[in-house]
């Protein structure tokens, strides 16, 4: 005889907090309920953005904000390198307008999603991958900006090869050719491509392989202020409203505007209008009634910089940079603006430091018809700008701490050289020292006292009893230089 067993089935449950009968919870019929999440597709209308941001001053603030900080400084070649070599290397950086086209490139990543920077190498096939041995002398040309719409990724072919780009896009094909561009078909590794918002895989596919638009996830946001801003402007044409009651006033209109009655309140209405103008006095019937209406503005100043700091959030950028105004209360916005440094400073070292060491490599090869040396570093300048006063104090300690450590051994001249030349660019002191200077310093620690001890004892004997035989005393008394100077010498 079996028995049965009772199986209990599966049955759906929902995680969340829900009150049926006061109706609470998310999958209730409730307000918040019916709330949900859709694509607004801003990256693909193209029109849109574009006209937000030439005609936003805040759309503007907000793409161009982040780009701008990253190429502000520049960056310090920190490696050792023959002499005139980093001069050159930064003399033709500010030539070819590098600083300039990657700061365009950045800023139209943000607007549309995606852009990318053709390294231009003359006399090169571009459809072909980059090799940098290859490059001939002077070849290098500069950097030509692309946004999403002038180029097409060929998705159906991906980099095979593992790397930092395995997966992405092999080719691109120049589709805007009413520039002069050729309908060029560019290699990947010839490109540096920048995207604004990186989206996951399924959705990069809906973009064509391309990010999203910053634009996009605060633009609920920036309708919102812009509407709060422009209501508020027309709150001022209101601001003081007069009213003037007439008895009757419903017949007058009746009679039409020929009648000799309207003609009369109209000549009355402009006499009160004169009056007021001239002498403030309203003259009118002792029937009338006139009153005057003042509109407060009270908490609106609340209001819109509530919808400014969720503006400032949306792109990343605190108040006092995106909008150029201090944060209310007894905050002076320093704090603010080194939180929004670092997070740019990530940025650079995420974004900017591959591509930047591959055109030094381009340069380099393209100035100097050899490879960059494979110790080549180089660092992002500060943007965090510090008093002068702050800049002396930092300049003392560093060469107090420099010159302690060459005294007491611990670094030799040429060490202590060098290290007051790589931190001149935050200390303002040791810019001077050439690389000519610092070859030129002693490379050996100075002499300790044991060292002069050992030096004195090892001494040949022989040296000491010449030495020591020689008069160096008074010449033999009575003779004729006995109370001459030149007593005083060997002879």
């Amino acid at each position: 005889m079996s028995e049965t067993q009772n199986v209990s089935q599966p049955v759906p449950t929902r995680d969340s907090y829900e009150n049926f009968v006061a109706r609470m919870g998310v999958n209730e019929s409730n307000q918040s309920g019916a709330g949900t999440y859709r694509n607004n597709w801003t990256s693909r209308n193209r029109l849109l953005i574009e006209q937000a941001y030439r005609s936003s001053w805040l759309v503007g603030a907000g793409v161009d904000a982040i780009p701008d900080d990253m190429t502000r400084k520049g960056v310090t070649i920190t490696s050792k390198l023959d002499d005139g070599v980093k001069k050159q290397l930064d003399n033709a950086w500010d030539e070819l307008g590098i600083w300039e086209h990657l700061n365009d490139t950045l800023k139209w990543a943000n607007l549309y999603g995606g852009a990318v920077g053709v390294i231009l190498i003359d006399g090169q096939n571009y459809s072909t991958p980059l090799r940098i041995e290859t490059i001939a002398k002077g070849a290098f040309k500069g950097i030509m900006v692309m946004d999403r719409w002038m180029l097409n990724a060929t998705t159906e072919r991906r980099v095979t090869e593992l790397g930092p780009d395995f997966g992405m896009p092999e080719f691109y094909r120049v589709v805007t050719s009413a520039t002069g561009i050729p309908p060029w078909r560019i290699h990947h590794s010839r490109l540096i491509r920048f995207d604004g918002v990186p989206l996951p895989y399924q959705q990069r596919l809906t973009e064509n392989d391309w990010g999203m638009s910053i634009i996009e996830r605060c633009f609920d946001r920036l309708l919102a202020f812009d509407s709060t801003t422009t209501g508020v402007a027309q709150l001022v044409y209101k601001a003081h409203l007069r009213t003037y009651s007439i008895d009757g006033l419903r017949k007058l209109l009746a009679m039409g505007k020929d009648s000799p009655m309207f003609k009369g309140l109209m000549s009355h209405m402009d006499m009160i209008r004169q009056y007021q103008s001239n002498e403030g006095m309203t003259i009118m019937d002792a029937a009338d009634k006139f009153e005057a209406h003042t509109y407060s503005y009270a908490g609106l100043s609340d209001v819109l910089a509530q919808f400014g700091q969720q503006v400032a959030g949306a792109f990343g950028i605190p108040l006092v940079r995106l909008f150029g105004q201090s944060p209310a209360g007894f905050s002076t916005g320093d704090t603010d603006l080194a939180n929004y440094y670092d997070n740019v400073s990530t940025k650079q070292e995420r974004k900017l430091r591959r591509p930047i060491r591959k055109l030094f490599e381009v340069l380099h090869m393209s100035l100097f018809a050899k490879p960059l040396p494979d110790d080549f570093t180089f660092e992002f300048n500060e943007l965090w700008q510090i008093s002068d006063k702050e800049r002396a104090d930092i300049a003392n300690a560093v060469v107090d701490a420099t010159t302690k450590a060459v005294d007491s051994g611990l670094m030799t001249d040429k060490a202590g050289a060098q290290h007051l030349q790589e931190t001149s660019r935050v200390t303002g002191f040791g810019g001077t020292i050439s690389d000519k200077d610092i070859d030129n310093a002693s490379d050996l620690p100075p002499p300790t006292e044991k060292d002069l001890d050992n030096v004195e004892t090892t001494e040949p004997e022989a040296r000491r009893e010449a030495t020591g035989n020689t008069a160096t005393t008074d010449s033999a008394g009575g003779g004729r230089d006995s109370r001459g100077l030149i007593r005083w010498f060997k002879r």
